[in-house]
């Protein structure tokens, strides 16, 4: 019996999430052909050793801070993923041919729609990085009005120096798309003027690990709704074995 070869590609990823969910999976469901394993690069130019190294790879998921880089190793994108820019979920087909994917924008907005009310309008997403454009994606699907925060704050972006009462009056949702405040920095947050936030705000971070991160504790003080990353990574992980065996 041939094994069937799964895998995380990113960098210091010895925390991640996915190679538990799907062993666990695999177990559960007696799939004893497949396994899964992180694939820890410093640098994207390593995946052609990989692939050469390992022809029973069927599928890779993409995380920080490969999700743009790997496009140009890709032999073609879906749809989405090609409007997008960002990819984590790539498909290895019985050629060898690899077909990015993203189930980001599909995990975040089914974990985000449970949250939302009538006066969720607008929302800011906190980082401009490959996982921020799966996000905006969905926003755009929901009909949500979004920006862009970075530190750079170039003529696209808002500063975080910027943001002040008026802005927390005129976004209703603050989503966290960057690293900031992941284990083990767990006591950074975004830099936010966070007396601003009211029971009317939802913050939602992209983070799993820590389960409350710096970020949400705050909003929750001031009884923002919240939610973590958690589900939203179930959501794309079952997502992404659906790609891999289409």
């Amino acid at each position: 019996m041939s094994t069937k070869k799964f895998g995380l590609i990113g960098k210091n990823i010895s925390y991640s999430f996915s190679k538990s969910f799907f062993n666990e999976k695999f177990e559960r469901e007696n799939l004893k052909d497949c396994t899964y394993e992180n694939f820890d690069f410093q640098d994207i130019s390593e995946l052609p050793i990989l692939l050469k190294n390992n022809p029973n790879i069927n599928g890779m998921n993409v995380t920080i801070p490969y999700k743009e880089a790997i496009i140009p190793y890709l032999n073609k994108l879906s749809k989405k993923a090609s409007k997008i820019g960002a990819v984590n979920v790539v498909k290895i087909s019985k050629k060898g041919k690899l077909k990015g994917y993203n189930s980001d924008c599909y995990g975040f907005k089914k974990a985000l729609q449970p949250l939302l009310q009538k006066h969720h309008k607008k929302a800011l997403i906190l980082g401009t990085g490959g996982a921020s454009k799966g996000v905006a994606f969905a926003l755009e699907e929901l009909g949500i009005e979004y920006a862009f925060v970075s530190r750079s704050g170039n003529s696209n972006t808002i500063p975080y120096d910027k943001i002040d009462q008026n802005t927390f009056d005129e976004y209703q949702i603050f989503i966290n798309a960057s690293p900031v405040g992941t284990f083990p920095n767990i006591e950074e947050c975004p830099d936010l003027p966070y007396q601003f936030f009211t029971k009317n705000h939802i913050a939602f971070d992209l983070i799993y690990n820590p389960e409350v991160t710096e970020f949400l504790k705050r909003a929750n003080e001031k009884e923002s709704q919240t939610k973590n990353g958690y589900d939203m990574l179930v959501f794309q992980a079952e997502k992404s074995w659906d790609i891999w065996n289409r």
